[in-house]
């Protein structure tokens, strides 16, 4: 079970920097968005690419934020039942659903996906709007953003199991988190003062 916490930490650490880098792509695609606009407004320019380009963006948000999100434990639950069972009982809730629910869910999604993304990635596809982007970065997405979910959810399955073992800290203990907002600023800061260094 140790080697196996070790694991779980490894992969926590993993979609936890993916969850703090993708941060950076909410303020690109609000730049986007905004210089779409002013482009659009001032000149009477626009671009498919650039509706594509924050389509991309938000998609990067969300399938690659899946992870981080599971692993902080802000994914969607509804504890009317559950809320009330113990912290065991809740573990063996956890370890059920994803055994049986996310696990092979995910490993059906990134099956189904990856050849979509290959096809795409060799015959070059473009969207089909004028001045449209190339499709398959879009599509990688898909089976990436998958498997780091299916990562994490072996991860949160291996802290839970542990737990139940009596090796493990509670994976579903309320510790005091931040806000997104405080770390993001918390991480401008840090860029801030790196590029001051500079």
């Amino acid at each position: 079970m140790t080697a196996l916490l070790k694991v779980a930490g490894w992969i926590d650490r993993l979609n936890g920097w993916v969850g703090r880098s993708i941060i950076w792509l909410v303020l690109v695609a609000v730049l986007v968005s905004a210089t779409n606009a002013v482009v659009r407004k001032v000149f009477s320019y626009s671009s498919n690419a650039f509706l594509e380009l924050q389509w991309y963006l938000f998609a990067a948000i969300f399938l690659l934020g899946a992870a981080h999100t599971l692993q902080r434990n802000e994914h969607i639950r509804i504890d009317v039942i559950a809320g009330r069972l113990s912290r065991r009982t809740q573990a063996w809730i956890d370890v059920f659903g994803t055994l049986v629910f996310l696990l092979p869910m995910v490993g059906l999604v990134v099956w189904l996906s990856w050849p979509v993304f290959l096809e795409a990635w060799q015959s070059g596809e473009v969207s089909n709007s004028a001045g449209g982007l190339l499709v398959w970065p879009a599509r990688l997405l898909v089976p990436v953003g998958f498997a780091l979910l299916g990562l994490q959810g072996l991860a949160e399955l291996i802290k839970r199991l542990g737990f139940l073992m009596g090796q493990a800290p509670d994976p579903l203990a309320l510790t005091p988190a931040r806000s997104p907002e405080a770390e993001l600023i918390e991480v401008l800061g840090q860029a801030a003062k790196e590029k001051g260094k500079s």
